[in-house]
């Protein structure tokens, strides 16, 4: 799925690991992510756990894609910044998954995403 993601792929997000229910992604934050005000505008926040989210719910043997998820911002990142995005199941019942992604700029985290996956037929 991810050799297929394109935007991601575009942005220089880069999978450092993926296993059953968790995944774990890099982002390099450019001058171009940025907002008004210096920081990293948070769609590209986003994105990064979105990405990280899509790579651990398609993980297992059905495909899934979002029905929902929010994001909290926590702290603002900066131009040069590596987000550090990691993806944990917390439940796959049926056709529905809960998943936490946690993006973090070394120690720090700045981001908390939550998402729910629904699994659909397979193209």
């Amino acid at each position: 799925m991810f050799a297929g993601d394109k935007a991601s792929r575009a942005l220089g997000i880069e999978l450092i690991e993926l296993g059953p229910g968790r995944a774990k992604t890099t982002m390099r934050v450019t001058e171009e992510m940025l907002n008004g005000y210096g920081m990293t505008h948070g769609g590209y926040v986003f994105i990064v756990a979105d990405t990280t989210f899509a790579l651990a719910c398609n993980s297992h043997d059905d495909s899934a894609v979002a029905a929902r998820a929010d994001i909290r911002f926590l702290r603002p990142t900066h131009e040069g910044d590596l987000l550090v995005a990691e993806a944990v199941e917390r439940q796959r019942i049926g056709r529905t998954g809960l998943y936490d992604i946690t993006v973090s700029v070394g120690e720090q985290v700045v981001a908390e995403f939550r998402g729910d996956s629904r699994t659909i037929a397979r193209k």
